[in-house]
């Protein structure tokens, strides 16, 4: 296989695929686990899906919105936010990025359709999955952060980077920003 075709998440990448000017969304300084307040290391530390994670953190499922998409022929990107089915609050902002010859047929036509949380169709579908966590991030929201998880008081959070390896191949690559209010855990 060619390594070109290979998935290295690159903060700046992802983020560079929807915003013209990176700020727009945050300023992103990295850390590392033990710099985390703890809500944030345990949504955040760990080689887990997201969305199984933030499901028993909030004790709630969650709801996808995608805000935006782009679909070439080798790849399928989005942002999101997920929301607490419980009160519809926003708990995750996510930019994901697909390599569409990494995953089935039917299970990326189900990720396109935009109905559900990506970790949740690759759990369904029993794709064999590894989350490899790459690193931590202390981000100071931006004004497009801010709107998406309409928390306009919220100044700080922590987010990371990770890659999904589906079926051995590394699938999957995303950028996820978290909300842990201090009183939610």
């Amino acid at each position: 296989m060619d390594a070109s075709q290979w998935a290295t998440p690159d903060l700046q990448e992802l983020v560079d695929l929807f915003y013209d000017s990176p700020e727009e969304l945050g300023e992103f300084e990295e850390v590392e686990a033990d710099q985390l307040p703890p809500n944030y290391r345990q949504l955040l530390a760990h080689h887990s899906h997201m969305t199984v994670t933030l499901e028993e953190f909030h004790r709630s499922m969650v709801d996808v919105r995608v805000l935006d998409s782009i679909t070439s022929n080798s790849h399928y990107s989005r942002t999101i936010v997920l929301h607490r089915k419980s009160d519809s609050r926003a708990v995750q902002y996510g930019i994901v990025r697909l390599h569409r010859s990494f995953l089935e047929d039917e299970v990326f036509e189900e990720i396109v359709e935009q109905r559900e949380p990506l970790g949740r169709i690759l759990i369904r579908h029993n794709v064999l999955r590894q989350v490899k966590l790459l690193s931590l991030w202390n981000v100071e929201l931006g004004p497009a952060l801010k709107s998406a998880l309409d928390r306009s008081e919220l100044e700080i959070c922590y987010g990371r980077t990770a890659l999904i390896y589906c079926n051995g191949l590394p699938a999957v690559e995303l950028l996820e920003i978290v909300v842990a209010d201090d009183d939610e855990a």
